[in-house]
């Protein structure tokens, strides 16, 4: 009888799980990429002009590319982009 008995009150405990969090309720930090100085602007030597991953734009005169694809202006100028064989280079004149 006494197994009976503790059936139910098992029977009666809680009923719904406990307030976890969800395994896919996560999300990664953004990495701010993206153009940051536009055609037409004046920029200073230094300065980031687009940060990317990967190549979708490409150093030209008056830019270098960091080992992170980052595009900065090695000279002051005005940025310009230009196409070239399906390809965007930035300029800094």
């Amino acid at each position: 009888m006494t197994s009976i008995f503790t059936e139910d009150i098992l029977h009666f405990m809680a009923h719904k799980k406990g307030g976890s969090t969800t395994k896919k309720n996560r999300d990664s930090i953004s990495k701010r990429l993206g153009v940051k100085i536009y055609g037409g602007q004046k920029i200073s030597g230094g300065n980031i002009i687009v940060r990317q991953k990967g190549n979708k734009f490409f150093a030209g005169s008056g830019t270098k590319q960091g080992k992170d694809y980052t595009i900065f202006a090695t000279t002051s100028g005005q940025v310009d982009f230009k196409k070239k064989l399906n390809k965007t280079y930035i300029f800094v004149s």
